[in-house]
C-alpha cells in the first residue's frame, strides 16, 4: 500500500473511511473554477471501465481503457480492484495520465477492477466526489462507478436521511450505493435488483465486490454500455473504443433494464426491469462518443460525416474553403465538402496539449481567450470566403470567439454551419444543460445569434437530416434537448434535485 507522504492520497482500503487530512493529501482545488477551458459545448456525465481478468495486468488495462474515455470526463479518475478478499481504490483529480503511474499501478493488483473518469453534472467537482466509491455492506464491500444522471435524488437522499443513513459525498452516485447497502440484508444481486426498481433517470452503473462484477444499465438505454472480450475474459466499457484499445473484440450491448453479472465461473443475465422505448442520447452520436467507437452498430464518424453531407444538401453557400472546427466538426466539415465541392482544408490549428490548468491566466492571457486551444492558418484564411463547420452551439461564446478570430485573420466572409438542430430544451439525464438560460438557441432566433456570432451566415441541421444521416429510425434516440420530447416522464423533481443535492451534506 503507498502512503501519501509525496502529496498525493494514500490508496484507500475498503475498510477505512477518508477524513479531511486525505483531502488535503488529494490536491484537493478550492477554486475549480480556475480551470481555463475555452470548450463550448454540452458536457458528459462520466466514462465507465470494468474488466474480471484472473490473472492479467488489471490495473494497467483499465488504465489504457480510462484513458480511451477521457474525453467523456477530465476533472478526476479513479480505479478500484479487488483480488478475492479485499477491495483497494485510488482516485484523485485530474486526468487519468495526472493521476496514475507506474508505481501507483503497481499497487493496485487482483483479478477484477473498475475504473472512472469523472464530468460533474450532479455533485460539485471535489475529491469526495471522485468515482469509485465505496462501501461497505452486510456481505463485504463493494465499490461502484456511474455514467448518468438520476431525476429523483430527493426522494432517494429524503428515504436514506430517515433511515439514519450518512451521506459521504453531494453526487447521485452515492445515493445509489448507498441504496444498495440498505437493501443488502441477502446477496448483492437482489439489492442491486431492488435499487434498480427504485432508480430513474439515466445510468449505466459498475459494481464490483470482492468477487464479482456487476454491470446494469437504466431501462431506456439513454447512456452506451458495451460488453467485449479479451479471449475468455470479460471487459465492460463505455465505449467500444475503449475495448478496441486494450485488445477486447465487442460482444454485445448491455441491454436496457439488464444486469450483467461476472464471476469466475463466467457470465450471467438478468432482465431486471422491463425495457422502455429505445433513448440513447442522441448526442453520442453528435459529439460525445469517440468517432471510432460504433453504438447501434453504426460507426460514430461515418455517422457524423453524412451529418455533414446533409448539411451542405440543406444550406450550402459560395465560399472558397470549409473547414472544420477542430476536432469535434471535422467528420461532419469533411461530409460537407465532399457534397458541396468546396475544398475541405484546415484553417485552425488546435493545440492537442493544454488540456485542464488549475493555473489562474492573467486578464492579459485571459484575453487571449480560444487562442489557447486554436490558432489560425492565416495564410489559409485570408481573403477566403470560409465555411466553418461545427458540432453544435450551447452558449454561442467560443463559436464567436473564433468568428472573430478569422475576420481578424483576414478571412473576407465566415459562415457557420452546425451538423446538428440548435439546443433548445433543457437537459435532466447526465448533460450540463439543466438550466435553459444557457442555451442560447432557447432565447434567440437564428438571425439573433448569427449576429451575436458575427457571423456572415448561419444554418443548422434540421432533425429530419440528422435522422437521416444517422440511418436509424427517430424512436431509437433521446432528442429532448432538440424538440422538448422528455422520455422518462417529467416531475416537479427534475428542476430540484441537483439543487438540493449541492446543499450541505447530511
Amino acid at each position: 500500500m503507498v502512503n501519501g507522504s509525496i502529496g498525493f492520497p494514500e490508496m484507500i482500503p475498503q475498510n477505512r473511511k477518508t477524513t479531511g487530512s486525505d483531502r488535503i493529501r488529494a490536491g484537493e482545488i478550492e477554486n475549480t473554477d480556475a480551470s481555463f477551458e475555452t470548450d463550448d459545448k454540452p458536457e458528459e456525465a462520466c466514462g465507465v471501465f470494468g474488466i474480471f481478468a484472473p490473472g492479467k495486468d488489471i490495473s494497467r488495462i483499465i488504465y489504457f481503457g480510462l484513458h480511451a474515455l477521457q474525453h467523456r470526463g477530465q476533472e478526476s479518475a479513479g480505479i478500484a480492484v479487488a483480488d478475492g478478499s479485499s477491495i483497494l481504490i485510488y482516485k484523485d483529480m485530474g486526468l487519468v495520465p495526472q493521476v496514475f503511474d507506474e508505481r501507483k499501478l503497481s499497487g493496485l493488483q487482483g483479478d477484477l477492477g473498475i475504473g472512472h473518469v469523472r464530468y460533474s453534472t450532479t455533485g460539485s467537482p471535489c475529491w469526495e466526489n471522485a468515482q469509485p466509491v465505496h462501501k461497505a455492506y452486510s456481505h463485504g464491500t463493494l465499490a461502484l462507478v456511474h455514467n448518468g444522471n438520476l431525476i429523483n435524488s430527493k426522494q432517494l437522499k429524503d428515504e436514506l436521511v430517515r433511515g439514519g443513513r450518512k451521506l459521504s459525498s453531494t453526487s447521485d452516485t452515492d445515493l445509489v450505493a448507498e441504496k444498495i447497502v440498505w437493501y443488502s440484508n441477502s446477496h448483492i444481486e437482489p439489492a442491486v435488483e431492488k435499487t434498480m426498481k427504485m432508480l430513474k433517470g439515466a445510468y449505466a452503473i459498475l459494481i464490483m465486490t470482492e468477487d464479482r462484477l456487476i454491470a446494469i444499465r437504466d431501462p431506456y438505454g439513454i447512456k452506451p454500455l458495451s460488453l467485449g472480450k479479451i479471449g475468455d475474459e470479460w471487459v465492460v466499457a463505455s465505449e467500444t473504443c475503449a475495448l478496441d484499445i486494450v485488445g477486447a473484440v465487442f460482444e454485445r450491448d448491455v441491454e436496457p433494464g439488464e444486469m450483467v453479472v461476472i464471476t469466475k465461473d463466467g457470465i450471467n443475465s438478468k432482465q431486471v426491469i422491463p425495457a422502455e422505448k429505445p433513448s440513447m442520447c442522441v448526442f453520442e452520436f453528435i459529439y460525445f462518443a469517440r468517432p471510432d467507437s460504433y453504438i447501434y452498430d453504426c460507426n460514430l464518424y461515418s455517422a457524423r460525416k453524412n451529418m455533414g453531407i446533409e448539411l451542405a444538401r440543406e444550406s450550402s453557400v459560395d465560399a472558397d474553403i470549409v473547414i472544420g472546427m477542430p476536432d469535434s466538426g471535422t467528420p461532419a466539415a469533411i461530409g460537407f465538402a465532399e457534397e458541396s465541392k468546396v475544398p475541405y482544408g484546415e484553417g485552425l490549428i488546435k493545440n492537442r496539449y493544454v488540456g485542464r490548468t488549475f493555473i489562474q491566466p492573467d486578464q492579459t492571457l485571459r484575453q487571449l481567450g480560444v487562442k489557447m486551444k486554436l490558432n489560425p492558418l492565416k495564410g489559409a484564411i485570408k481573403g477566403k470566403k470560409i465555411i466553418l463547420v461545427d458540432d453544435s452551439i450551447v452558449r454561442g461564446n467560443t463559436c464567436r470567439q473564433i468568428v472573430s478570430v478569422l475576420k481578424e485573420s483576414g478571412a473576407k466572409e465566415v459562415h457557420v454551419r452546425i451538423s446538428s438542430p440548435p439546443i433548445t430544451y433543457s437537459c435532466y439525464y447526465g448533460i450540463d444543460t439543466d438550466n435553459s438560460d444557457q442555451l442560447i438557441a432557447s432565447n434567440k432566433s437564428e438571425e439573433e445569434i448569427r449576429s451575436f456570432l458575427g457571423a456572415d451566415s448561419l444554418s443548422y441541421l434540421s432533425l429530419d437530416g440528422l435522422i437521416k444521416a444517422m440511418g436509424l429510425e427517430k424512436d431509437h434516440f433521446c432528442l429532448a434537448c432538440l424538440n422538448g420530447s422528455y422520455p422518462i416522464p417529467r416531475t416537479k423533481e427534475l428542476s430540484i434535485s441537483k439543487t438540493l443535492l449541492e446543499k450541505e451534506k447530511v
